[in-house]
């Protein structure tokens, strides 16, 4: 995927918030699962803000990801409302 323009990058689908577990620890690739992963809610961190949890419905391994809210190329906030509220 193409950097956004704060210079981050997404690791799901904007439209659907989806996400592949295939990573163990961040960056890694290292996990052999491959399952996909579904926005399960929305969580505010001190120092991160707004995170977006996604759950694997192979292995329920679940992680928590920055929502991107770049102007114009950010998540789909309807989607963050209905699909992962």
């Amino acid at each position: 995927m193409a950097p956004l323009r704060n210079g981050s990058y997404r690791n799901h689908c904007p439209a659907c918030l989806c996400s592949k577990h295939v990573d163990i620890g961040p960056g890694d690739r290292a996990s052999p699962c491959r399952g996909m992963m579904r926005a399960e809610r929305v969580e505010h961190r001190g120092g991160k803000g707004l995170m977006l949890v996604h759950r694997c419905i192979v292995c329920g391994f679940a992680r928590p990801n920055r929502i991107a809210d770049d102007p114009g190329q950010g998540d789909d906030i309807d989607a963050l409302m209905s699909g992962a509220g």
